[in-house]
């Protein structure tokens, strides 16, 4: 596995990012950490403030119904320690004022008339009233004769400001706890993206060796696992690609080689009589077949252009199948093939060009020829749900062979020398000739021991393809 560690100076002189703050996945981890670190401390606040407030309130109720019932209760024993200034200067440090009530008159004023009239008719009263004009908690207590006792407390109105001025200790804890989870889980996210940025960088730059660190989560592996995929597959396409090239030039090479030798003969007068007629077809021969090597070649650049010729018409294939057995059948007797003919007997209708159609076929059957010992057979079949069949008694592919058969060179760079080969071309062609015209290829196993290439073209009107 590659180093991923690249030089700064070298990714910066690729790109220029923009590292503003805001614009990276950590800091904005970090904002949206403080954000979350804020509305909870806020919220916390909103629902616990209340809370607090309201159990203060019910502890200093409970508190001071116990201290009326007490004073009550003393008063009733001796009027006396009611009335008494230390008990009262007892109650006033811990904020709780003290009213009596004698014959239907508070002793001073501020306590609400009705509270009044309530503890002097002999009623006990528990509840919030305002207090010479201060929100209080009242608590009062009957006695004999119209008399009472009231204690009155101010609500706890501070709660609020306490706690808002303690607010900013917990706002402040809850920040910084958002800024450090921001910045680690902002970085631990990051670091599988910057891996990618670097490996996508490196691999821009050529190199086909660079491989991501798999690491979680599942995303981020996911990320690592395409691109070290991707990494792969220029790597196995670049090298089949030089490959072809080389077999490509070893087969342009070879006639040139010819042409020049002949043409070099005949200019310094080597050849002459007879000999000079042989050389001109020897020549003839090899231009020809630098000829079609040429014109596989700018026919295989062509077929993924929108210009690419196509002329689908309604056509039998049995009638090709025959006029393309018609051709090839003088040559495979030549060679001491056997060439058989399959048809339905009827005609098999389908929707495509002519030309390519037999352009396909001419491949096949060359591809086989190529290959098949003499007394071994070719089967060029038409079956009647509108397939073609090309099937030889050749050596035939092996599964793996299968999963690259169309493949531009694989074949020739694995069975060079082995076989007789072509350029690693023609299959090629002859896969981007049949999906152009909207049909299907498929190779595989033949029954006669060899390879078999099974053909389906559209049998309906159709949109020619005009791309990959």
């Amino acid at each position: 596995m590659a180093d991923l560690t690249v030089p700064l100076q070298v990714l910066r002189s690729r790109r220029r990012p923009d590292r503003r703050f805001g614009r990276t996945l950590t800091s904005r981890a970090v904002l949206v950490g403080c954000v979350v670190a804020l509305v909870s401390v806020l919220v916390t606040a909103l629902v616990a403030i209340p809370l607090a407030a309201r159990a203060v309130e019910d502890r200093t109720r409970e508190s001071l119904a116990t201290e009326a019932t007490v004073v009550a209760a003393a008063l009733r024993a001796t009027p006396r320690p009611a009335g008494d200034q230390r008990v009262i200067d007892a109650l006033r440090k811990r904020d709780i004022a003290l009213y009596v009530i004698r014959r239907g008159t508070a002793d001073r004023t501020g306590l609400p008339a009705g509270v009044v009239d309530r503890v002097a008719g002999g009623n006990a009263f528990s509840g919030r009233r305002v207090v010479a004009g201060v929100p209080s908690l009242v608590e009062g207590r009957a006695l004999n004769n119209g008399n009472g006792v009231v204690l009155t407390h101010p609500v706890a109105t501070g709660i609020w400001r306490e706690v808002g001025r303690n607010l900013w200790l917990a706002l402040l804890a809850g920040l910084a706890a958002g800024v450090l989870a921001g910045v680690l889980l902002g970085r631990r996210l990051a670091r599988p993206i910057r891996n990618a940025a670097t490996a996508a960088l490196r691999l821009r730059g050529g190199d086909r060796g660079v491989r991501v660190p798999v690491e979680q989560p599942q995303e981020a592996a996911d990320l690592a696992h395409a691109l070290n995929g991707l990494a792969e597959a220029l790597a196995t396409s670049e090298g089949r690609q030089r490959d072809f090239l080389l077999s490509v030039s070893h087969e342009l090479r070879t006639p040139l080689t010819a042409i020049r030798g002949y043409a070099e003969a005949l200019s310094d007068g080597v050849i002459a009589g007879d000999g000079v007629a042989q050389a001109g077809r020897t020549v003839l021969d090899e231009a020809a077949r630098l000829d079609r090597l040429v014109t596989d070649l700018l026919a295989l650049a062509r077929l993924d252009a929108v210009d690419f010729p196509l002329t689908p018409l309604r056509v039998d294939l049995s009638a090709i199948v025959e006029e393309t057995a018609q051709t090839w059948g003088p040559r495979c007797a030549a060679a001491g093939v056997e060439l058989v003919v399959e048809a339905p007997g009827h005609a098999v209708p389908a929707i495509t060009d002519p030309g390519r159609t037999r352009q396909i076929l001419d491949g096949l059957l060359e591809n086989a020829l190529r290959v098949v010992p003499a007394g071994a057979p070719i089967v060029l079949a038409t079956r009647a749900d509108g397939f073609i069949e090309v099937r030889d008694g050749g050596p035939g592919f092996t599964d793996d062979d299968l999963r690259v058969v169309f493949e531009r060179g694989a074949l020739r760079q694995r069975y060079d020398g082995v076989r007789p080969g072509g350029s690693g071309l023609g299959l090629a062609l002859v896969h981007g000739l049949v999906r152009r015209l909207g049909g299907q290829i498929e190779a595989g196993h033949a029954p006669e021991g060899g390879a078999r290439f099974t053909i389906r073209l559209p049998q309906q009107a159709y949109q020619p393809l005009t791309s990959a």
